[in-house]
This record gives C-alpha cells, sequence and structure tokens, in this order.
C-alpha cells in the first residue's frame, strides 16, 4: 500500500511541475505594442452563421480587436464573452471591429456566437499558424489559446495589449483604447 502512495505522489509532483512549467512557458510573452499583426483569413461565426474572416479585409473598415480566448462555453470565456456583447455598440460607435478567437472548431464557435456573444459580435478559428504567430499558446501541443487581446489599428501594427487570466480588464482596456484612437 505504501508503494502505491509514494507512486501516485511521485506522479502527482511531476505531473503538477510539468504543468506549471508548460503554462509558464508556453509563448509566455505576447506580441509587442508596435509590431505588425500578422494577417490570416479564417472561419468565423456571427449569430450562429459560418464566414470567412480576413483581418486585412476588416482592417479597411477601422481598428480590429482580436481578443484570444481558451475554450468556448467554460466560465471565464463565457464571462467575458458577455462583457464584450454588452460593450458591442461602444466599440461600433468608436468604429472598431471585435472579434473573439478559440482553437474551438466552427461548430462550437456557431453555438457559441449566439449564446454568449449574443449575436453582436464574431468569433473565430484560431488554426496552429495563427495560435503561433500571435503567440498565444496555452501550453505546447495543445490547440488552446491564452486569454490576450490585442487592439489592431487601420496601418496594422499592435497598438494595445493585454494579457492576463482572469476576463476582467480585457473590454475596459480594448476599448479605452480603441475610443483613444478614434479621437486621433
Amino acid at each position: 500500500m505504501k508503494k502505491w502512495i509514494v507512486i501516485l505522489l511521485t506522479v502527482a509532483i511531476v505531473g503538477g511541475a510539468a504543468f506549471v512549467y508548460y503554462s509558464r512557458n508556453a509563448n509566455a510573452e505576447p506580441l509587442e505594442i508596435g509590431a505588425a499583426a500578422p494577417d490570416f483569413t479564417t472561419s468565423g461565426a456571427l449569430a450562429g452563421q459560418e464566414f470567412q474572416f480576413s483581418l486585412s479585409d476588416k482592417l479597411k473598415d477601422g481598428p480590429v480587436v482580436l481578443y484570444f480566448f481558451p475554450k468556448v462555453f467554460t466560465e471565464g470565456c463565457t464571462i467575458e464573452a458577455n462583457m464584450f456583447a454588452d460593450a458591442t455598440a461602444e466599440f461600433r460607435a468608436a468604429g472598431a471591429t471585435v472579434i473573439g478567437m478559440s482553437g474551438d472548431d466552427i461548430e462550437g464557435l456557431k453555438k457559441f456566437s449566439v449564446s454568449e456573444c449574443r449575436d453582436k459580435f464574431a468569433v473565430a478559428r484560431a488554426d496552429e499558424k495563427i495560435i503561433e504567430d500571435y503567440q498565444v499558446r496555452m501550453a505546447p501541443g495543445l490547440a488552446m489559446t491564452n486569454r490576450t487581446s490585442y487592439v489592431i489599428d487601420q496601418s496594422g501594427k499592435i497598438v494595445f495589449v493585454h494579457s492576463a487570466t482572469k476576463p476582467q480588464g480585457h473590454v475596459t482596456g480594448t476599448l479605452a483604447k480603441v475610443k483613444a484612437l478614434s479621437k486621433s
């Protein structure tokens, strides 16, 4: 019996240490302010309808808020989507487009766009290249992103970054930046 307890404790300690290491070291630093935002085209969903999203096309309309989130229908991601939905009119008034980005499949994103985004803004699929390009991988080998928000101006430059585990602060920070951009 003691042997099994020692084995289980060893596995728990090693596994926990590996999780902490990967959590802290997988794309720990987001892209920097002033960096060129990598362009991409991907599948997205708005009000349950699939469409193709192109960053360069959307930037023609004004600044873009790309907010990366880990997983549809999880507590923090639902809270964050609801907060962005509540602020959508303010983002539009400032001339900005909001799009949530996740490694989830398009079917999950379609449902999430209706129930949690409340048909107010789009969510899109962050594939492996997008996750790598934006340095938002949660852990090696996972197609899950960490919680990072970027504001990209019309020239394609990153002008604001907020990376934090909790959803609070993402909406207020990105909204303040797009309002400042609309005044300049």
